[in-house]
């Protein structure tokens, strides 16, 4: 099924009075616990045939979005915030170094610089703080401040773009409220799924995710195929970082319905995902 085919045109459902009269999931019929901060990052670069992006995929014992392809991210931690906080007095900062110690545990992939400045820091520099403290940080030993302080380094937050902000709709048992940033990946680090919450990992164009997912080979939540669907409208990582830079980013909360033709899933317009109505062929998220 085309992407372009999968949206739904919001004027269909004019003459029930759209949106007044679906009949909306309400709060009541499921608990609706508070959303916890959380930050995703869509690791690009440009391949032998065009824009790639990083893809893992959950192990089905992880209790939120199990087994489906999804990008790299996680909860914000409170030392998240207090390396933030020596960097930047922007909240959203907080979600960028989320970010920056999500791709590192996950994908192996360090965004950072020498703590006196420069350029980002190379493969070897990345590989040999990788084996001295990933497998501690992943197992809770230890915690990511430490290990910048300790290899004096700095998360460079500026090579994380925002793209988007979605939150988990309010009738879902876990919730979460996610920045997304876009970031181009060092050309000479490889990025490698943990092998704990992703047992599985991709560079694949985001047009063929979409095709996977429809053809039954790939589990996707709505926000990841949306997000996708963004992603493939570019050729390379440079457009897709310089439209992430114009456009504003748009809260998104999707709210879900039910009509005599079905579930569908309905998103601000103004969020720049070509449409308003979606039909829920996916899940929001578990």
């Amino acid at each position: 099924m085309r992407a372009a085919s999968w949206r739904v045109n919001a004027a269909r459902f004019d003459k029930v009075g759209h949106p007044a009269d679906f009949r909306a999931m309400t709060e009541a019929e499921k608990p609706n616990p508070p959303a916890r901060p959380a930050a995703t990052v869509l690791l690009l670069r440009d391949g032998p045939a065009g824009l790639e992006v990083f893809m893992v995929i959950r192990h089905h014992a992880i209790d939120f979005a199990s087994g489906a392809a999804v990008f790299p991210g996680g909860r914000v931690e409170e030392a998240d915030r207090d390396i933030a906080a020596k960097m930047s007095a922007s909240e959203t900062d907080v979600f960028r170094v989320a970010a920056v110690r999500e791709a590192f545990e996950e994908c192996g992939v360090l965004l950072a610089t020498e703590r006196h400045g420069g350029p980002l820091i190379g493969g070897d520099r990345m590989r040999a703080v990788e084996a001295g403290h990933r497998a501690e940080l992943n197992a809770g030993a230890r915690g990511f401040a430490s290990v910048l302080e300790e290899e004096n380094l700095v998360p460079a937050i500026d090579r994380m773009v925002h793209f988007a902000h979605w939150i988990t709709p309010i009738n879902r048992p876990k919730r979460f409220d996610t920045h997304f940033f876009a970031a181009e990946a060092p050309a000479d680090q490889l990025a490698v799924h943990d092998g704990h919450e992703a047992v599985d990992s991709h560079w694949i164009h985001p047009a063929k995710v979409i095709e996977e997912a429809d053809a039954g080979r790939m589990t996707l939540v709505f926000a990841t195929r949306l997000n996708l669907q963004r992603l493939a409208r570019h050729k390379t990582v440079a457009e897709v970082l310089d439209a992430a830079r114009r456009e504003p980013v748009v809260t998104v909360l999707p709210k879900m319905y039910k009509t005599d033709e079905g579930r569908f899933i309905s998103i601000p317009a103004e969020a720049g995902y070509g449409g308003e109505v979606f039909p829920a062929i996916d899940a929001p998220a578990n």
